[in-house]
Parts: C-alpha cells; structure tokens; sequence
C-alpha cells in the first residue's frame, strides 16, 4: 500500500508502540513536542518517531492522526485538531463510551475530516505482546491495512461508528472493572483481618483469583487514566438503561490510587490496601 504521513497524539507508552509499528512498515510518523514533557520525547525518539513541533503542522502534513491520549482529554484533542483545519482521517483510539466517540466523530468531520472509531485491546503492542486495534466507520478498512504484518492485529467491524468503542467499553467493563473490584475486596478483608483466610479459601474453591487479585501492583501506576474510563463506562452502562453505579465505584478505586502514578516500581500490595482504606 502508499506509504502514509501519520501524526500519534500523544506518544505516551501506547502511542510510541504503535508509531514504532508504523515506522516498521515504512511510514513516516509524527509526533508533536509543544507542550509535552522529556519523557513523551523520549518515547518518541526511541520509538523513531519524527517531531513535527507543532500541532498545526501536524494537521497541515499528516494523511492520517491517530489520537492515543488518556480518554478525559479525547474531546480537547479533537477540538484542537479541527480547529487547525485538519481534512485527512481521524482515528480516535481512546477509551470512550459511544455516546462520546460519536460526538467526537461530529466535532472533526465538522471541520472536513473523515472519522474513524477505534478500540485498542491488549498491552502496548511490542514483541510478545497480544495486541488488537478494532475500527470502524467510513475508513476503516484503509486504516486497518496501515498494520498489516504488525505486532497489533487490527480488525475492521462492521456496524455504524461506535461499535469499536463499544467493544472496548464491554471488554474493560469486565477487565479492569473486576481488577478495581478485587482491590477494594482485598483491601475490606485487609481492614475485617481476614485477608489470609481469604486467600486460603480462594486457592481452594477459586484458584485463579489469588493471582487475578494481585493485577492491581501491576496496573496501580496507571489508575489516575482509568478514572475516567470507568466513568465512560458507566455512562454507556447508563445510556444503556444498565446501572451505572458498579464503575463509578470503579472509578473511586482508581481515584484512591491514583497517588502511584509515575511510581518507579509497582508498589507493594499492603501499600496499595493502605491508600484504598485511607479516609478523606
């Protein structure tokens, strides 16, 4: 296929995977440096990622943006982008609800650009991982060919704009939804003193649990971007005529852990209990 000019917003530990994965296939990538910090700028250069400075430029020379940005900041970034008049496509890979990528859709094509709904399911897609990118709307199929012969499958869907979103909604629902529930769980049996008769009682009756439980060291850095993806969640749970209130729950998990944020280590369980047990 012709080879693309494509800009990443923002390359944070996602973004640079998927620049990189481009870059493989030949394209040239951008990426924008006002306003960003020293270490998207490393993710960027190592990722070979090509800096645009700014994001005028960037709409003005790029065929295709992909916004990759945590989802609170989804509708600013599309705002800017229109605003500098940009008419290439634009593919929206944040995790937001329905409701919200079709409003975002409404925003870019407003301004003359074609709009591409996207899902990412999986890790940042480096060797190894198990990645997947699902689209959809007008261009899809033109955007899901950018990653053939890549780390990251992408699958088009069929279905009007909203469908990836909705998928994703539907997979972290369960995914990070359970991680946050498992958190607070340990944590009350923390603060009840049963926490080793809980373990013990898991390892029997559901040995998977035990090792599920302890996801949150892992993800405990990344809590202050799920807040928001929790809150998405329950809006489209909502729209849906669904509670919403077991993710907005979610989303004060992830609230509560938010101070680990840039942690240089996953911290330990027992500090993580101790943040979700600390009152106001």
């Amino acid at each position: 296929m012709l080879k693309k000019t494509i800009a990443i917003l923002h390359p944070g530990e996602m973004g640079a995977a998927i620049g990189a994965g481009l870059v493989s296939k030949g394209h040239r990538v951008l990426w924008v440096s006002e306003g960003r910090g020293a270490a998207t700028r490393r993710r960027a250069e190592s990722s070979g990622l090509e800096d645009i400075k700014t994001l005028a430029r960037a709409a003005q020379e790029s065929d295709i943006v992909f916004s990759v940005c945590p989802p609170h900041a989804a509708m600013e970034l599309a705002q800017a982008v229109a605003a500098c008049g940009f008419g290439g496509v634009y593919v929206d890979a944040n995790a937001v609800s329905t409701e919200t990528t079709r409003a975002l859709g409404r925003v870019v094509e407003a301004a003359g650009a074609s709009y591409v709904d996207a899902g990412i399911i999986g890790p940042p897609p480096v060797a190894g991982a198990s990645v997947r990118l699902y689209v959809c709307g007008s261009r899809a199929i033109e955007v899901a060919a950018l990653f053939e012969g890549c780390i990251m499958q992408a699958h088009a869907l069929e279905g009007p704009v909203g469908a990836a979103s909705a998928l994703k909604v539907c997979y972290a629902a369960w995914n990070k939804g359970a991680t946050a529930l498992l958190a607070g769980i340990r944590a009350l049996a923390e603060h009840e003193g049963v926490d080793a008769a809980l373990l013990d009682e898991w390892k029997i009756s559901l040995p998977d649990i035990p090792k599920r439980s302890e996801l949150v060291r892992k993800n405990a850095r990344k809590a202050w971007r799920w807040i928001a993806e929790m809150e998405e969640i329950a809006a489209n749970f909502e729209a849906a005529g669904l509670p919403a209130g077991f993710h907005l729950a979610a989303a004060d998990i992830y609230r509560k852990l938010a101070g680990f944020k840039d942690a240089a280590e996953p911290p330990p369980l027992a500090e993580i209990k101790a943040a979700l047990l600390r009152r106001p």
